[in-house]
């Protein structure tokens, strides 16, 4: 094995140099995918976990450069569905064995602290052991503090860039790369398993920016840890940017899996847009969780952060079908437990 490698496998750390070296070099990808599939198997064996995603409202008040229900897309179709419409996407996935909801979401001021914590309460009330996770974005203090009485238990904001100057490259000035970090602590503070996370990809991207994204990721210590190619979207400033790259995605997924080995890492959507089988090489190159889309049909195409999105016109059950077939193609199998995060210091017996 390559010593690089042997040593990020052992020590979970390595030189700038060296890291640099490994996310730029094409040449180690398939050494670091066997070695990051290895890792997740001592720790998870070969458990996929599935949670069920909701996108529950694409409005939002930022302009990210790069993002499709960014504020100024006069474009987008805007929808918000009603707390009705969300228990009844989680019932569906309660039947199917979901026992996580993900609830994403623009930033939008019509859900207020007091909506969000009623939607909440409402979906543990009626599925007792499930885990809630909200993604709504940047929040103070007291709203994350309320929402995890309410009973929410993780929380995903990914930070997209740990670099200032490139962070301010892609978003307006009103927001803050610090003020995003902090917001992460803060969750971390409050209880909150975090998902954090960044694209890969994205416009004057470097080496040196993914690298700085992996040393923040070090101090934060987040429990899920989410990545994807940056995929252009045509309402966007960066219309005529290129997507992100899938094998430089890829190892980007085999470094993260050797250095956090008991974190949380889906195959995203994002893989499977760019490559028929993205999600699969996903998972075989570290990832150990799938999200798929219990959102009504109707709405799915409607979530457009980027263009293509895959599985918009697929029913819950059909998409939890294809996905459980694929996922076991690949070696591994869907288990349909909440999936908590393994302490970092424990792992599995390997399997």
């Amino acid at each position: 094995m390559n010593e690089s490698i042997a040593r990020l496998t052992r020590t979970r750390d390595l030189p700038d140099g060296e890291l640099l070296t490994l996310i730029s070099d094409p040449m180690g990808e398939s050494e670091l995918a066997q070695a990051a599939d290895a890792q997740r198997r001592n720790w998870y064996g070969t458990e996929v976990y599935v949670r069920g995603l909701i996108e529950f409202t694409n409005y939002c008040k930022n302009d990210c450069y790069y993002c499709g229900i960014r504020r100024s897309n006069g474009k987008a179709d805007r929808y918000r569905l009603t707390d009705r419409q969300i228990l009844n996407c989680c019932r569906q996935g309660w039947a199917l064995g979901f026992r996580t909801f993900v609830l994403q979401g623009g930033e939008d001021h019509w859900y207020t602290d007091e909506r969000i914590c009623h939607i909440v309460l409402a979906i543990k009330g009626e599925f007792p052991g499930c885990a809630v996770t909200l993604s709504i974005g940047e929040k103070e203090r007291e709203s994350y503090a309320a929402y995890r009485v309410a009973g929410a238990d993780r929380y995903l904001l990914r930070h997209e860039t740990a670099s200032d100057d490139h962070y301010q490259m892609l978003h307006p000035s009103s927001l803050s790369l610090a003020h995003r970090k902090n917001c992460l602590f803060t969750l971390k503070e409050l209880g909150y398993q975090v998902g954090s996370g960044f694209m890969v990809g994205s416009p004057d991207q470097r080496p040196e920016h993914l690298l700085a994204d992996l040393r923040f990721l070090q101090r934060l210590q987040p429990a899920m840890i989410g990545i994807g190619p940056y995929i252009t979207h045509p309402d966007t400033p960066f219309h005529d940017q290129p997507s992100g790259d899938l094998h430089l995605t890829l190892r980007m997924v085999s470094i993260l899996r050797l250095m956090f080995p008991y974190a949380l890492i889906p195959a995203t959507t994002a893989l499977g847009t760019i490559h028929p089988r993205g999600r699969e090489l996903g998972l075989q190159a570290g990832a150990n969780v799938v999200m798929p889309n219990l959102s009504p049909v109707g709405v799915r195409e409607k979530y457009a952060l980027y263009e293509n999105k895959i599985c918009t016109g697929e029913e819950a059950a059909e998409c939890r079908s294809c996905l459980e077939g694929r996922v076991r193609l690949a070696g591994y199998e869907i288990v349909t437990a909440r999936g908590d995060v393994k302490p970092a210091n424990k792992k599995s017996s390997p399997k």
